[in-house]
């Protein structure tokens, strides 16, 4: 087993090497290169080593034989409500006397986009990196397609999309899809056709010759999202692909994303914009202090929360403290210059309107709005900003 494990190291370390070298000629910066030769070789032996093991089969050959029950995915799930393609149950990981993820579970089927959201250091890169198998858990398991997560069938079954860009940015398009199918096994007619799908699913095909450095920042997202998908993994996880992008950009991520999901490919979907989670999860959990506090359909989330009452947003002038005494008599609270309150009938505002002027407050501005996932993520996490 050792033996064949690293006979396709070593095969995959010439191929590498090979191209590296023949990019290092074309290129006048030799010293840069040289640094890179010896970061990207370190990054590959990783990849080889935690990906393909002996036995794994070409993941591309498997894509046609498993064609057509991708097809039925995700209509499977809706009727059923099984077909679970990835599993955290009760996990638990502690560093020190800090418990980061505290008995964490969570279900995502085939065909499903989950939104995973919470603030800064709530435990959403612990819980992600517990998915691939880079964190070793304290109790509890994870599951990627039936099989624990860091074993070589479960890293051939997800796919990883980080926020980090991971692309190499002086060779093309076209030649960093083949580096990152070649570290996945990927070879002949298999790599030819992962590559062709790949610049399609993400609009490069007009680009698959240019250097990546010289792409703008939306196309780098999008080939940073192909490279993931080289091997065409069944569960993905998506780590905030739309950072620093323009509008555009950001609609064909979108696109992207929801054809994976027609397609029967679950997703994790981590980003820190509301509107996102909205437009493209179908469930949505929220992290905060290693627990989900809430998990649900964005509706059901909303009715939780606030039931069917509406918020009202109130700015005054006046003293603090007079404001503040006011927004606690009517069960409020208030933010900077804001009051906020929740009714379930537009006829209770004008106590509350009544009230302020008594109190000597004058009304600057007030809104009646429905809460939303913003007011849920706000309201259960608090407004307090975290670094």
């Amino acid at each position: 087993m050792f033996v064949n494990t690293y006979i396709l190291l070593f095969n995959n370390f010439y191929l590498f090497f090979n191209n590296t070298l023949t990019l290092v000629l074309r290129n006048a910066d030799i010293l840069d290169q040289g640094r890179r030769i010896l970061l990207t070789s370190s990054t590959l032996f990783c990849r080889v080593l935690f990906t393909r093991g002996e036995g794994a089969r070409d993941p591309w050959e498997q894509e046609a034989a498993e064609n057509d029950q991708r097809g039925t995915m995700k209509a499977s799930a809706q009727k059923t409500g099984t077909n679970t393609a990835l599993e955290v149950d009760a996990l638990v990981k502690r560093f020190g006397d800090l418990t980061a993820v505290d008995k964490v579970s969570l279900k995502v089927r085939a065909g499903e986009c989950l939104g995973l959201l919470g603030p800064n250091g709530a435990g959403k890169s612990t819980l992600i990196r517990s998915m691939v198998g880079r964190v070793i858990q304290d109790s509890g398991r994870v599951m990627v397609m039936g099989k624990a997560a860091g074993s070589t069938e479960a890293r051939m079954a997800l796919g990883w999309v980080p926020q980090e860009l991971s692309i190499y940015p002086r060779i093309s398009c076209r030649e960093n899809l083949g580096s990152f199918g070649r570290y996945y096994g990927l070879k002949g007619q298999a790599l030819k056709e992962a590559i062709a799908w790949c610049l399609h699913w993400a609009a490069l095909e007009e680009k698959q010759g240019d250097v990546a450095k010289t792409l703008s920042g939306g196309m780098k997202r999008r080939l940073n999202m192909a490279a993931g998908m080289m091997h065409r993994p069944k569960v993905v996880l998506f780590d905030e692909p739309t950072v620093g992008v323009d509008p555009q950009s950001r609609n064909r991520i979108f696109e992207m994303i929801k054809a994976l999901r027609d397609a029967g490919t679950a997703i994790v979907y981590t980003t820190h914009y509301m509107e996102e989670a909205e437009r493209l999860c179908d469930r949505i959990a929220i992290i905060d202090h290693g627990r989900i506090i809430a998990e649900g359909t964005k509706e059901e989330l909303v009715e939780g929360t606030f039931g069917r009452r509406s918020q009202v947003l109130a700015r005054l002038a006046g003293e603090t403290e007079a404001i503040e005494a006011w927004a606690r008599r009517h069960g409020g609270r208030v933010t900077g210059e804001t009051a906020e309150f929740t009714i379930e009938q537009a006829g209770e505002i004008a106590p509350l309107l009544d009230d302020a002027t008594k109190a000597g407050l004058e009304l600057v501005d007030l809104s009646l709005r429905r809460p939303n996932l913003e007011s849920v993520f706000l309201h259960l996490t608090g407004r307090e900003l975290r670094d």
